[in-house]
């Protein structure tokens, strides 16, 4: 415990930038601010653990509830969009619960991690849809509560001109997880007799290793308590008046309700390669590997580019990729470069899009603020998973597909205006760092 309060005075010192002085915690005097302070780090270790623990499930679920309980591809699109939908909408409470807690946001996170490791028992004890169904809800709602906080944590413990390199390191170290979860599903799934049993019980202690690190290592605050009234939840839904907030969470909105479920996608190529069951969970790896690549490279291009400019080339990236599995090819490098192109989306919008958020609302609602973006970017995609499951078992996946490449080239034309130019101080009554 001592680690985790030695540091937490670092996170609330005060701001290096003249343009967010009073708004974001920075270096104490006579010290320079780390690019990747240690809180970060910190955090980057719980996501890694955690994901692995997550990952783990994911890469086995689809093939479980499809292949093994004989679900349809509709059924599958609602448990996927549960995955996204139900953590979305507790998103923003938990990130006003952070804000309202006057820096609390650890505990908050911890709630939603803690959340998430009790249920992955449960999975071994559910063998229907709909106790999987609400076991999952149960999951995401954890992961809502805690995203917010986390990434409040991240920006304000970095300096506003290190924002998008700090996410990418973070996302670098998620990403890290996310490789290493598919891999030990793969192993359990040759090794063990019980397969499916065998990755749910390992996932459930990794997630317990995860929350032990988060309350051992992670700062108890990510500043010092704010003066003035705590901000209530009205306060956190006018955010939506300030136009830089207000034009990239509708250009989140467009673009998510294109993005096509992970899940599907893979199935997809599984389907269309013909791979043996026991090789879907290393699908998601050229995915991860390539995400963990490029999480820090596009960040700090991100810093110096544009934030914005690199959220909606990422997009432009994923139409490639959904480009070649519409292609009329059967070669095996098309699932690489698929994955390759995947990874890179990810790389350009994960992180990208918490940085360039980030910098349009104070401090002390910092936590609202990315609560909004991301809980209007998951609801478009939990909009986007039940139609394209729907589309599926009416028109089969191809011809979805190439529906929803039209549809994300329209809405990337739609969202460019949208972010084109970004808000300065003066306009918005918010602090905005650059570039954006």
């Amino acid at each position: 415990m001592y680690l985790a309060d030695s540091r937490s005075g670092k996170a609330g010192s005060t701001a290096s930038s003249s343009t967010e002085a009073a708004a974001v915690p920075g270096p104490r005097p006579g010290r320079r601010a780390a690019a990747v302070p240690g809180t970060v780090l910190a955090l980057g270790a719980v996501s890694l653990i955690t994901d692995v623990s997550s990952e783990m499930v994911s890469a086995v679920l689809p093939l479980y509830v499809v292949a093994g309980l004989g679900l349809s591809p509709l059924g599958f699109g609602l448990l996927d969009g549960i995955n996204n939908g139900v953590g979305a909408l507790v998103r923003l409470a938990g990130g006003h619960a952070a804000d309202r807690g006057r820096g609390r946001h650890k505990a908050v996170a911890a709630v939603g991690y803690g959340l998430s490791a009790l249920c992955k028992p449960l999975l071994l004890l559910v063998h229907t849809v709909p106790l999987i169904g609400a076991v999952l809800a149960v999951d995401r709602t954890g992961k809502g509560l805690r995203t917010a906080p986390r990434d409040a944590l991240i920006s304000l413990a970095t300096a506003p001109e290190h924002r998008g390199r700090a996410f990418g390191v973070h996302r670098a170290m998620d990403t890290t997880g996310a490789l290493l979860g598919p891999l030990v599903a793969f192993a359990l799934l040759r090794a063990a007799a019980d397969g499916y049993d065998a990755v749910f019980a390992v996932s459930a202690c990794v997630a317990a290793i995860g929350v032990l690190v988060l309350l051992l290592f992670v700062p108890g605050r990510s500043g010092e308590p704010a003066d003035g009234p705590r901000p209530g939840l009205r306060d956190s839904l006018a955010l939506l008046k300030v136009p830089a907030l207000r034009r990239l969470t509708l250009a989140a909105v467009l673009l998510g309700l294109t993005t096509v479920s992970d899940s599907f996608l893979y199935l997809l190529l599984q389907r269309r390669l013909d791979l043996p069951t026991h090789l879907f969970p290393l699908l998601p790896l050229g995915t991860a590997a390539a995400f963990l690549l490029l999480a820090v490279p596009f960040g700090m291009a991100a810093d110096r580019l544009g934030r914005r400019r690199l959220f909606l080339l990422g997009h432009l990236v994923l139409l490639a990729g959904y480009g070649l599995v519409l292609a009329p090819l059967h070669a095996g490098w098309v699932a690489v470069a698929v994955l390759l192109l995947h990874g890179c989306f990810y790389a350009a919008t994960d992180g990208v899009l918490a940085a360039a958020a980030s910098g349009t609302v104070p401090a002390e609602q910092q936590g609202a603020g990315l609560a909004l973006v991301g809980t209007g970017q998951a609801l478009a995609r939990f909009g986007c998973s039940l139609a394209f499951g729907a589309g599926w078992t009416l028109w089969g996946g191809q011809t979805v597909l190439a529906a929803a490449a039209v549809a994300l080239a329209v809405a990337a034309a739609a969202a460019t205006p949208l972010i084109r130019t970004p808000d300065s101080p003066r306009t918005t009554g918010t602090t905005e760092e650059h570039p954006v």
